[in-house]
């Protein structure tokens, strides 16, 4: 299944320099959004949506109606969405394979900052050498590296304070094709200042203002969500950006070692910021999702749900029949 992240429009700056971070952007591509919107409400039975209502959806995010059809049967091509057809409605859903995927993603987004902090003093070095002109390649997997929690300590080493998983080391060997050396290693400080730690291959004052940033935006709908004062499409459309802006913390911020971090990290208040709003617009966000179905099509929808961060970290529902 294709990457929905879009990675490489979230990090900027290369080799030496530690990456530049923009600001976020809301929303995303429609083929990002129809599969965050089916995913939000369909686990973990893989409930079938009326394709009516997935374009009226998509419609509440600005998406027009002859796009948000072109988007869905594009999906169903790339075997992300299967069809169905009963009299005269379609109806759309998750593709198993889909389903077991992104549910793994949204479980370890679920899961961060709740593991406990237990580096062991050791980096992941990843050494390339991928001629210039194989451009195509070259971004692949610089954005594989991203993806797995590196970032360029150099133009052609980058750094993890993390092992390679079996699924990592697999994944870069196919794109490096033998071009790529992994090593595992302490720094030795030299104590010059010509002495880089590793950690400057992040841009840390930039993720933590990334952070505020999200901090201070959902903060100041805590008090209104309390209230039950956001329902219908908003509590939809919060719910969507809200994780569409937290989703890309785990990239930008691998677990780095409290130990090397600026105090008072703001990482776990980032996460129960996310997971007061996430969560809890999860009961209004569901029955407005459940009323758009059922103008779009005949029947209630009640297997139509709305899952939870708390949900998804206890490991509740892993099914996909």
């Amino acid at each position: 299944m294709a990457n929905l992240s879009h990675l490489e429009e979230i990090f900027s700056g290369e080799g030496t320099r530690p990456m530049r971070l923009p600001r976020w952007q809301a929303g995303g591509s429609p083929a990002s959004l129809a599969v965050t919107l089916i995913a939000d409400y369909t686990f973990p039975g893989r409930a079938w949506l009326p394709a009516a209502a997935i374009v009226a959806l998509l419609g509440e995010f600005d998406v027009a109606a002859g796009a948000a059809r072109t988007t869905i049967s594009r999906l169903a091509r790339r075997g992300v969405l299967e069809g169905s057809r009963q009299g005269r409605y379609s109806s759309y859903r998750l593709t198993r394979q889909a389903a077991v995927d992104l549910w793994s993603g949204g479980g370890s987004i679920a899961t961060f900052t709740t593991q406990p902090d237990s580096w062991d003093g050791w980096w992941t070095l990843v050494a390339f050498s991928v001629p210039e002109q194989e451009s195509t390649r070259r971004r692949a997997l610089r954005t594989a590296l991203r993806w797995r929690g590196f970032a360029p300590l150099y133009d052609a080493v980058w750094a993890s304070p993390h092992p390679l998983t079996p699924k990592g080391r697999a994944e870069l060997a196919d794109l490096a094709l033998g071009a790529v050396s992994v090593f595992r290693a302490r720094q030795v400080d030299l104590e010059t200042e010509a002495n880089r730690n590793p950690i400057e291959a992040w841009d840390l004052p930039g993720i933590a203002e990334q952070y505020e940033i999200f901090i201070r935006r959902w903060s100041s709908l805590r008090p209104h969500i309390s209230a039950g004062d956001v329902t219908g499409a908003a509590a939809v459309r919060a719910r969507t950006e809200v994780m569409n802006t937290y989703r890309h913390f785990p990239v930008l911020d691998p677990l780095l070692p409290i130990d090397l971090l600026p105090a008072d990290w703001p990482r776990s208040r980032a996460r129960d910021v996310c997971v007061a709003v996430y969560d809890g617009l999860a009961h209004p966000a569901q029955e407005h999702v459940r009323s758009v179905a059922a103008r779009s099509a005949d029947g209630p929808h009640l297997d139509i749900s709305a899952h939870t961060i708390a949900g998804m970290s206890a490991g509740i529902g892993h099914s996909h029949g």
